[in-house]
């Protein structure tokens, strides 16, 4: 084999949790290939729209008919004009729908890292337990206390502004100074301490830098962040963990590499390497390390392990247990209220904040908040803002001089849920179909169940009793129905951590129990979904499971 193939680490994906575990494990001395099945995105000089104007575009802040043609999944979610580059043409990246499931996808050298929301919460042990407790499931792996020490660690490299609070059930973490709430929010912050003993309403903890952290940003408060930051102002692979890595001297990055399987040696039991697909030639090619980790994104990585396909594992590599490729999960969300306000007429806001608010969970987190009707529960992110005049007559400069002046005060709760793991919400392959890349094309079948519903009708009338006890006018509540999993680009779960081989893929350090040298920490080895955003739960597990691995590696264990 070429001297040039072999490397002593290769990470399959280069987004959030990839650019992780390309950081950490070069930085530990491993030579490092990052293989990427998109194109290259050199940070600053591939954000064409990251300075546009709203009128440099031919359909400012819209959708175009191509777009929504040829990427008619991805303008469900936040595609549009000034970031569908970073979004893959639906088209030529097709999959099949069992039940609706809308899989958003970003194809390039930073993946997702590059229009990902930002919010960033710790799980705690209510989270932890849960499924223990309930008997849903399998029980978790780790514990906080396992957890804890990595996410301080990933937080003080990316970069996390928010405030702390004290709660138990929201552990606070290692912040940059937080954003402010505006008047409006910090009334209703006040009002509701008031209200409710059981619900607080604080700033979103996102990883937006309020201070300059080595080489990058402040934040602008431009509030363009899904088109690439040029001022390194939010965390990103391409602005953050791949120039760590790059600056080791051992990092190797290959795009346009799609990843057909793992290389299996059953006489070693291990994985001796990955066979790649050029996404430009068609030709294949191997490339052999030590040590692998899979963060290609949850359904990608388990298509990776289903296909790779031996004598050892028929169905896919390490799923004795049956259990790769099921019990997806989503948040559900797209459901709460809006309401307006009388006050605040002499105030506006300065910039435009990256950031929203946060009401952390408040259902089901002790006996006083227990429902009699579901399990698990949501929180609310949202904000307010002042739109425009409601009424505007006439034309030219009389119309202009209408449209400067500021409307009523609004203020928008929407809610995040836990969406429960089901054994049959699954991703299997369909080698009856393939993809145009000759590859057997992924079947998904998921759905939202009946906690999720239930769950669903008191997420929006808490949102509307929320912002009535605040004193908000014209309260009125919304539940987009056609919000179907995958649409909060939050899918997790199909090579779940556990303690039983039996029941699961991955042990908790994340490696598969059945090959030890194969780490999976992107959101397939989530055992349950919690509510909170998962990004930064996935980075400080990628953190721990490279520096596990290392130290086994020189052990000689792997």
């Amino acid at each position: 084999m070429p001297q040039a193939n072999i490397f002593d680490a290769i990470v399959v994906g280069s987004g959030i949790s990839g650019g992780w575990a390309a950081k950490e494990l070069c930085e530990k001395g491993l030579k490092t290939l990052v293989l990427e099945r998109g194109r290259n995105v050199d940070h600053i000089k591939d954000y064409p729209t990251a300075t546009m104007n709203p009128w440099d575009f031919k359909h400012p802040g819209m959708q175009s008919k191509e777009m929504k043609e040829n990427q008619h999944i991805q303008v469900r979610g936040f595609c549009n004009e000034a970031n569908s580059h970073f979004f893959v043409n639906d088209k030529e990246h097709p999959y099949n729908q069992v039940k609706p499931f809308d899989w958003i996808r970003g194809y390039q050298v930073g993946g997702k890292s590059l229009v990902w929301g930002r919010q960033c919460y710790r799980l705690s042990d209510l989270d932890f337990e849960a499924n223990a407790k309930e008997g849903i499931g399998i029980d978790w792996p780790i514990r906080y206390r396992d957890i804890s020490p990595w996410y301080s660690y990933v937080e003080k490299f990316a970069g996390i502004s928010g405030s702390k609070e004290g709660l138990p059930h929201l552990p606070d973490g290692e912040f940059l100074p937080p954003m402010e709430l505006n008047c409006l929010e910090k009334d209703i912050a006040d009002k509701l301490k008031v209200k409710f003993t059981d619900r607080r309403m604080i700033i979103g903890r996102v990883a937006n830098l309020t201070r300059g952290l080595k080489d990058r940003g402040p934040c602008q408060f431009r509030n363009m962040c899904d088109r690439g930051c040029p001022f390194s102002g939010y965390f990103s692979s391409n602005a953050a963990t791949l120039p760590a890595a790059r600056a080791t001297g051992n990092l190797t990055l290959r795009p346009d590499s799609i990843v057909v399987e793992v290389l299996y040696d059953k006489e070693k039991k291990k994985a001796t390497g990955i066979r790649v697909l050029d996404a430009n030639t068609k030709k294949t090619e191997e490339f052999f390390a030590k040590i692998i980790f899979l963060n290609a994104s949850t359904i990608a990585s388990t298509f990776i392990l289903l296909n790779s396909i031996s004598e050892t594992f028929p169905n896919g590599m390490g799923n004795s247990s049956g259990q790769l490729g099921r019990n997806l999960m989503d948040h559900h969300y797209r459901v709460g209220a809006s309401a307006t306000s009388d006050d605040f007429k002499d105030q506006y806001t300065f910039g435009r904040r990256a950031n929203g608010i946060y009401v952390p969970r408040f259902r089901n987190i002790s006996e006083a908040t227990k429902r009699p009707d579901y399990i698990r529960g949501f929180g609310f992110q949202g904000g307010a803002s002042r739109g425009r005049p409601g009424q505007l007559d006439g034309i030219g400069s009389e119309l202009k001089d209408q449209l400067t002046e500021p409307g009523d005060w609004g203020m928008w709760l929407g809610a995040w849920g836990e969406h429960l793991p089901y054994a049959d919400n699954k991703v299997t392959l369909n080698k009856d179909k393939k993809d145009p890349f000759g590859l057997p094309m992924v079947d998904i079948d998921c759905e939202f169940k009946e906690n999720e519903k239930i769950m669903r009708k008191d997420m929006m009338n808490s949102a509307a009793e929320t912002l009535e006890a605040a004193g908000l006018k014209n309260v009125k509540t919304f539940d987009n129905a056609d919000a179907y999993p995958g649409l909060c680009i939050h899918e997790m779960g199909t090579a779940r951590m556990g303690n039983d081989p039996k029941s699961s893929v991955l042990n908790r350090w994340n490696q598969v129990h059945e090959v030890k040298n194969v780490f999976v920490t992107d959101g397939s080895c989530m055992t349950s979904s919690a509510n909170q955003n998962p990004s930064i739960t996935y980075m400080a597990l990628t953190a721990r499971a490279a520096d596990y691995a290392v130290r086994e590696l020189k052990k000689g264990n792997l």
